[in-house]
């Protein structure tokens, strides 16, 4: 049985969801402000935390920042706010999916099993990647470039991951929403390109070779 952390201030909606889930069998603890979720998502591994934007005490982009720091807990964002840039923000911080309020509850069920289910197929991956001077190692979550540490956003880890796992290989727009985003997820094709380019340029920023190449009229691939 998964056990879920919803932090939301609005305790009505919160009830809500607490019920719902509780209904499709799933365990819920809540909390209502900033501070008390950062506490109760450090002091246990759950397995999924559903996070709003709008909290008193700080907001839910720099907690998904602080809980990134110290784990790896998958993170949902739910927030009334919409547009291309707070979604980018939202994901950015390290949250692993962008619900935009009002939803129905199917489609965040959906989400969520987007999501375990891309979870449960990387755990059966390799743990240490590497492709010429570019190693990762998986589970601390570390990449570096001839020995030097490049610093990632989980978006953009996940991304890389994808490519060391395909070297050589063409990847296209639609691959790579499916696989880092989820087929439920809604994003924008032209976020994939925004990605792509935060990647190559960290990648770009300890030497001149370029590592992500665009193949036109296809997708991407990392040679």
């Amino acid at each position: 049985m998964k056990e879920i952390l919803l932090v939301e201030d609005e305790k009505p909606f919160a009830r809500f969801i607490e019920l719902e889930l509780n209904y499709e069998g799933f365990v819920v603890s809540c909390a209502y402000d900033g501070k008390t979720g950062l506490r109760m998502a450090l002091a246990k591994e759950w397995d999924l935390i559903l996070l709003d934007v709008t909290l008193p005490g700080f907001d839910g982009i720099e907690l998904c920042k602080m809980i990134r720091m110290r784990s790896r807990t998958p993170i949902i964002m739910i927030t009334a706010r919409d547009t291309v840039e707070d979604r980018i923000q939202g994901l950015e911080s390290g949250a692993d999916d962008y619900l935009p309020k009002p939803f129905a509850i199917v489609e965040m069920l959906a989400r969520m099993r987007a999501l375990f289910r891309r979870l449960e197929a990387s755990a059966t991956k390799p743990v240490h990647l590497s492709y010429r001077d570019i190693t990762m190692d998986v589970e601390r979550m570390t990449v570096f470039r001839a020995q030097q540490e490049i610093h990632l956003t989980k978006r953009e880890f996940d991304i890389l991951r994808l490519f060391l796992l395909n070297p050589g290989q063409v990847l296209t727009r639609d691959q790579l929403l499916d696989e880092i985003w989820g087929t439920e997820a809604k994003v924008e094709i032209n976020t994939v390109e925004v990605y792509i380019s935060y990647v190559r340029k960290k990648l770009s920023s300890y030497g001149e070779q370029g590592y992500i190449q665009t193949v036109r009229s296809e997708g991407y691939m990392l040679q």
